[in-house]
C-alpha cells in the first residue's frame, strides 16, 4: 500500500511549552486514519503543523502525490510539507476542514462550495457540483440560502462539500462530530465512510473515539503530545485500556 503522507518525530512548541513530543505516523493511500484522545491532548495542533498552520521545530513531514506529465502518464511527486506555505495544499490535493467548520457565514450555499472551487484555482464545474449535491442532497436544497442561518449539522456538511470542491485526494477532518445531536454524528461518519468507499484518504482528528473507531482502518492515540498507542481500528476499540479511558467500557 502505498503511503501518502508520513509524519516523523515532530515537535511543536509554544513559548516554551512542549506541545508536540516526537509524534510520528503515516496515512497510507485510500485509508482513513484516525487521531484520538482526551481535549488538549495534542490533536489540533498535530493536524495544523502538518498543514502548515504551525512550523514544528523540528521533524519531517512528507506528502507523495503525483503530477500528469505531458505523455498523460502520472508520476512521482515528494512534497515537503514543513518548507511548503499552507494556501499552496490546496493545489497539491489536500483540503482541510477545520474544527468548528469556519464556513462563509454571510455567504449562501451556493458561494462557500464555488469558493471551495477557487481556492484550487477554478471555477465550480457542473460536475463537482452534482457530485457534492449528491452526497449532501440538503445543501441542494437550501443552495439559495444564507449559510449561517443552516444548522450545525448543515454547515458541517457544507464545510465538507466546501472541501470536495477542490478534488481533494487527502482529507483533513479536525473535530467533525463537535456540538452535533448524536444523530447527526451518525449521519456524518455515514457520510465520512461514503467518502472513503469513493476513494478519498482521509485523516481523521476526533475525540469521539467511539466513532471514530468504528470507521478507521488504523489510529494513533494522542496523550500529552505524545502518541501512546497505535493499531487498527478494531484493535484499539477492542483493548482494554482504550475501552476504559475512551470508551466508557
Amino acid at each position: 500500500m502505498q503511503t501518502m503522507l508520513k509524519v516523523e518525530d515532530i515537535n511543536v512548541y509554544y513559548d516554551k511549552i512542549h506541545a508536540i513530543k516526537d509524534v510520528s505516523f503515516e496515512v497510507n493511500q485510500g485509508e482513513i486514519v484516525a487521531l484520538i484522545g482526551a481535549n488538549g491532548a495534542g490533536k489540533t495542533t498535530t493536524l495544523h503543523t502538518v498543514t502548515g498552520l504551525i512550523r514544528p521545530r523540528s521533524g519531517n513531514i512528507t506528502y507523495y502525490t503525483t503530477s500528469i506529465d505531458r505523455s498523460g502518464e502520472d508520476l512521482p511527486v515528494t512534497c515537503d510539507l514543513v518548507k511548503t506555505p499552507a494556501y499552496k495544499m490546496v493545489s497539491m490535493g489536500i483540503a482541510h476542514v477545520p474544527e468548528g467548520r469556519r464556513i462563509f457565514l454571510q455567504m449562501t450555499v451556493m458561494e462557500n462550495l464555488e469558493m471551495g472551487a477557487f481556492c484550487k484555482g477554478g471555477k465550480a464545474s457542473k460536475e463537482d457540483l452534482e457530485n457534492v449535491f449528491k452526497r449532501f442532497p440538503r445543501l441542494y436544497e437550501r443552495k439559495k440560502q444564507v449559510a449561517g442561518t443552516l444548522s450545525g449539522g448543515e454547515q458541517q456538511m457544507l464545510a465538507m462539500g466546501r472541501a470536495l470542491m477542490s478534488r481533494p485526494r487527502l482529507m483533513m477532518l479536525d473535530e467533525p462530530s463537535m456540538g452535533l445531536s448524536p444523530l447527526l454524528v451518525e449521519e456524518i461518519f455515514d457520510i465520512i465512510s461514503e467518502l472513503h468507499r469513493g476513494g478519498t484518504t482521509i485523516l481523521l482528528v476526533e475525540q469521539n473515539a467511539e466513532m471514530a473507531l468504528q470507521v478507521a482502518d488504523r489510529a494513533y492515540v494522542l496523550e500529552s503530545g505524545r502518541i501512546v498507542m497505535s493499531g487498527t481500528g478494531k484493535e484499539l476499540a477492542a483493548s482494554e485500556e482504550i475501552r476504559k479511558a475512551y470508551l466508557g467500557g
